[in-house]
């Protein structure tokens, strides 16, 4: 019941293997294959400089990301925090109060 099931396999048959021709004539050197250039990477985009004062800007703004998500995980720490705080506080005033509703009135 709980051994896996597999689908039948499938025999890929192999390529056969063909032999590298002989030359025709003897002492002639087998035919050289040239590669085909490859166009660049980036055709037809500027590439991108980095100056100084980009670099400057670009650690600013990933310093001000930085500063944002952390503000905001704080933030949503803090609040997470209060909450729980004042739900405790809550739980010991209705406890309080339940506790007082059972007391026998005293005379």
């Amino acid at each position: 019941m709980f051994t896996p099931k597999y689908p039948p396999a499938v025999s890929i048959p192999a390529a056969p293997v063909q032999p590298i021709p002989e030359p025709e004539t003897p002492g002639a050197a087998p035919p050289v294959y040239q590669p085909v250039p490859m166009a660049p990477a980036a055709a037809g985009r500027p590439v991108v400089q980095l100056t100084p004062g980009s670099a400057v800007a670009l650690v600013a703004g990933g310093g001000a990301v930085v500063l944002v998500i952390g503000a905001v995980l704080v933030s949503m720490l803090l609040a997470v925090a209060i909450t729980g705080v004042s739900i405790a506080v809550t739980a010991i005033v209705l406890r309080l109060l339940v506790n007082d509703m059972h007391r026998k009135p005293q005379r």
